[in-house]
């Protein structure tokens, strides 16, 4: 099953946080305490985060963390990678495959296809995106076909 960490999950959730006010400077304990997330936690993925680029942070008594650009201009596959690491399903599909029938393989070529449209799914969603719990489901394309997306009603 593909499925994002939980710490993944956790880290678009603090950015959201951030989001709801982009020109608000929050602490980490402030997040953690909006969030419901353990501190120690927010603080790791605050500063996963911050290597990415995905937010910023400023010292002093009234700092803290914020966006470091527009939730329409990071998507979910830039969170991911943050978090995650690049998006690869299978062996062949990383950068540094380490895959030891790469070269006699028949089926390779169709997972690093089915990776490089999962990869174009995420870019295409953003956080903006992620936000809007009444947003469309989005409409793709795999191969010239359409692919359904059905959004799950709880």
């Amino acid at each position: 099953m593909l499925r994002i960490s939980k710490l993944t999950d956790y880290g678009t959730v603090l950015l959201a946080h951030l989001a709801a006010d982009q020109q608000i400077v929050c602490s980490a304990a402030d997040v953690a305490a909006a969030t419901g997330i353990a501190l120690p936690t927010v603080s790791k993925l605050l500063k996963s985060l911050g290597r990415a680029g995905l937010v910023k942070s400023t010292r002093g008594t009234n700092g803290g963390y914020q966006l470091s650009r527009n939730p329409a201009d990071i998507s979910a596959a830039d969170i991911i990678d943050a978090l995650d690491g690049p998006v690869s399903i299978t062996e062949c599909s990383s950068k540094d495959s380490q895959c030891e029938h790469e070269g006699v393989c028949s089926v390779g070529g169709a997972w690093q296809r089915v990776n490089i449209a999962i990869r174009r799914a995420l870019d295409d969603v953003s956080l903006n995106d992620l936000l809007r719990s009444s947003s469309p489901v989005p409409k793709f394309r795999f191969a010239g076909l359409p692919v359904n997306v059905e959004k799950k009603i709880i």
